[in-house]
């Protein structure tokens, strides 16, 4: 996930707009007017339609010809090809990580853990006030896993797809409290035993277990 995701408002328009695509504040279907979006990220219009242009290049846009543009329309297909993407190339990762990573990478690992880990105690208490948060730790994690696979053509696929993926996370509100936490702690310890088989078992649970809770809350159709 690029650094993009959570900024401030006084970050750049492409960011802002972006997070909150991606966040869900702007839905989806949503109809994205210049003016209004000029008014609220404090952008001109020409900034604003070459980031409308970008995020369309990303799928988080839709330009509707004549009509302009709109927030990218979600869907269960949709979602489930995401989600078999992100397995495909984060198992992909994983094992090359897992074969190359050094000491620094563990600390990377085991940094990361803790944050989320911290943060799906708060959550597992009823705290959910910062969600945002919780699943930037949860980015965080898995691309500290990945981190060592030796290809930034592939750490940035993987992000891309790790982004779209978390759209739908973040839409449907989809925490599913200790199962998801036992599944990082699980793949912590695979990745410092180097366990690659186990992790990507592991991976390929914890992405189904996530799309079968995002489809039990009924907020994807």
């Amino acid at each position: 996930m690029s650094d993009n995701l959570f900024q401030t408002a006084g970050e750049s328009a492409y960011g802002r707009i972006r997070a909150d695509i991606i966040t869900g504040v702007l839905s989806p279907g949503m109809k994205l007017k210049l003016e209004v979006l000029r008014r609220d990220y404090g952008a001109s219009v020409s900034t604003l339609r070459e980031t409308l242009s970008r995020l369309v290049s990303e799928k988080l846009v839709l330009a509707e010809g004549q009509r302009g543009f709109e927030v990218m329309r979600i869907s269960v297909e949709n979602l489930l090809d995401v989600a078999a993407l992100r397995k495909f190339l984060e198992t992909h990762a994983l094992r090359q990580s897992f074969a190359q990573g050094d000491v620094d990478w563990e600390a990377r690992v085991i940094s990361a853990h803790h944050k989320l880990a911290q943060m799906e105690a708060r959550m597992a208490e009823g705290d959910r006030t910062d969600a945002d948060l919780w699943k930037r730790y949860d980015w965080l994690f898995h691309q500290a896993l990945v981190s060592a696979c030796g290809s930034q053509v592939l750490m940035d696929a993987h992000a891309t797809v790790f982004e779209r993926y978390l759209r739908y996370q973040m839409i449907a509100l989809s925490y599913r409290g200790a199962i998801a936490a036992a599944e990082h702690l699980a793949m912590k310890e695979a990745a410092l035993r180097r366990d690659a088989d186990e992790a990507c078992d592991l991976l390929a649970r914890h992405i189904q277990g996530g799309v079968e809770h995002a489809l039990g809350t009924g907020a994807i159709r």
